[in-house]
């Protein structure tokens, strides 16, 4: 029961989840400060490190192109403009010439009604 003049507070699971994950994101970036600086200078560590994040990235971009929902799906103007992109990247283009040529691939196929 609250206090006179205290409105009570109804904490749900949704509050709860949140709290135990800022909790645990904490926790995490703590760990990562404490891990020792000799660990982070050996060179398996630095490629580890080095790497994970281009292979999460593919990951993302591989189950974006390809996935609706729980079903695979190929959308060819999703799949070309993807294509279009791979091919950017290849010649060394600039990070915003690789989006405008993979959307614009995309919504040019689009308009032509493929996809």
């Amino acid at each position: 029961m609250a206090a006179p003049g205290v409105a009570a507070v109804a904490v749900t699971g949704t509050w709860i989840a949140v709290l135990v994950t800022a909790g645990g994101c904490y926790a995490l970036k703590l760990a990562g400060l404490a891990v020792p600086a000799r660990w982070l200078d050996h060179p398996r560590a630095q490629r580890f490190a080095a790497l994970v994040p281009v292979a999460l990235l593919a990951g993302l971009v591989a189950v974006q192109a390809t996935a609706r929902g729980r079903a695979l799906t190929a959308d060819p103007a999703v799949l070309a403009g993807l294509g279009a992109a791979v091919a950017a990247l290849l010649l060394r283009a600039p990070f915003l010439i690789v989006i405008v040529a993979a959307a614009g691939t995309a919504a040019g196929l689009r308009a032509l009604g493929a996809g």
